[in-house]
């Protein structure tokens, strides 16, 4: 019994390493082509759509920024969605001439936030971007999505990158996105594979994504269930990493604790839904409904294979008389695991800012390791991460682009 529980383990274990890592180098060895994305005098109608609940802190900041983007102003249009702001912010939101739609819902998703926007708005848009109430553009961000969509890419995921690295749990939080973004939506793109949504940052054909959100009834995880729709529809998705879309970090252990415990519950939720219909899909020809299906939601979270790696290759070599698997097995799953996290890491990052966030790491881990008893319903509540910072101080932005 022991020696089946241990075979499982390495195999499911060298399965989720393996995985990682054939992204990573994948990533590393693909070639960032040079766009000249304002060659053009194609300019998509573009609505950006921002859900904000409960954001009356820093919406006003975020739409305020986006007054400063390199975009004709008659082709863009911003589009505040109002859930729960105060009546003093909905007055202010008001004299910035911003597009303003509000709703009060028994129980807030961006989903019915996102539908109660498009009835608002009607049909006369090329493409729907949407952002989290504390996203920011940098200036040419519009030009490079529109010169993305003339190419015929119908659906775009932006490289999200810190607003902030004020914290150590920010630090760790902006290293955790920049594994993610390189292995599942740039090393996904090299394979051929679609990338992985983030939940912000991604712009869809207009007509597209009004009929998909119709479809969406998730309260958690509405990421997921979208880019599976979009795969069903015979569509793929492009990871545009030239253009950036600035996202905040989580500051404290608290923030990180409700995020986790969303993601993680979505995650085994969806796995269960979909896991029957993924492996269908796959026998049918279509790897990229598997890839996202299946195989992102049954590896086990980055930092989670990392503490069990470390604590099975330890027993491993303790016990090594007693079991079947030789210990240079585990040694050697357990190096190729932390190539598969550093591949993606910038050369800046190699600081302190690294320091920073391997010595948060450990307490990280047991909040996670923590959350795995206390998933229950998650799925079900809207959890809510309240935002502050109103400006961007990311002393690593070029690095991001590396």
């Amino acid at each position: 019994m022991i020696a089946i529980i241990e075979i499982v383990l390495f195999v499911y274990l060298a399965g989720c390493v393996f995985y990682n890592l054939l992204l990573a180098i994948a990533g590393r060895l693909s070639r960032k082509k040079e766009i000249l994305y304002e060659d053009t005098n194609i300019y998509a109608k573009i609505a950006i759509l921002i859900p904000a609940y409960k954001e009356d802190s820093i919406i006003l900041s975020t739409v305020a920024s986006y007054n400063r983007l390199k975009y004709p102003v008659d082709r863009y249009e911003v589009v505040v969605i109002a859930d729960s702001l105060q009546p003093r912010t909905l007055e202010e939101l008001a004299a910035t001439g911003v597009s303003l739609v509000p709703v009060k819902f028994e129980k807030s998703t961006k989903a019915k936030s996102l539908n109660a926007a498009f009835d608002y708005l009607g049909d006369d848009y090329d493409l729907a971007l949407i952002c989290d109430a504390d996203n920011m553009l940098e200036e040419d961000f519009l030009l490079k999505i529109n010169h993305a969509f003339q190419q015929g890419n119908p659906v775009i995921q932006a490289q999200r990158v810190a607003k902030n690295l004020n914290t150590p749990f920010a630090i760790l939080d902006a290293a955790n996105e920049i594994i993610a973004n390189f292995l599942y939506r740039k090393g996904a793109n090299a394979l051929g594979l679609s990338s992985s949504v983030i939940g912000s940052g991604m712009a869809f054909h207009y007509p597209l994504i009004k009929e998909i959100l119709l479809e969406i009834q998730a309260t958690g995880g509405f990421d997921k269930v979208l880019q599976l729709l979009v795969i069903s529809k015979g569509h793929t998705i492009l990871y545009l990493e030239d253009a950036y879309i600035f996202d905040e970090k989580i500051t404290h252990a608290a923030v990180f604790e409700n995020q986790r415990k969303r993601w993680m519950s979505s995650q085994l939720v969806y796995l269960r839904t979909f896991w029957k219909k993924g492996w269908s899909e796959l026998f049918k020809g279509n790897i990229n409904y598997f890839n996202l299906a299946v195989c992102q939601n049954a590896l086990l979270p980055r930092m989670l294979l990392m503490a069990a790696l470390t604590a099975l290759t330890v027993l491993c070599f303790l016990l090594q008389s007693f079991l079947i698997i030789p210990v240079a097995f585990w040694l050697v799953l357990f190096v190729l695991n932390m190539l598969s996290l550093l591949l993606p890491i910038p050369g800046k990052f190699f600081s302190k800012y690294l320091l920073t966030a391997m010595f948060t790491l450990p307490r990280a881990i047991g909040i996670m390791i923590l959350l795995l008893f206390r998933l229950k319903g998650a799925d079900k509540t809207f959890i809510h991460t309240t935002h502050t910072q109103t400006g961007i101080d990311n002393p690593l932005l070029d690095a991001a682009r590396k």
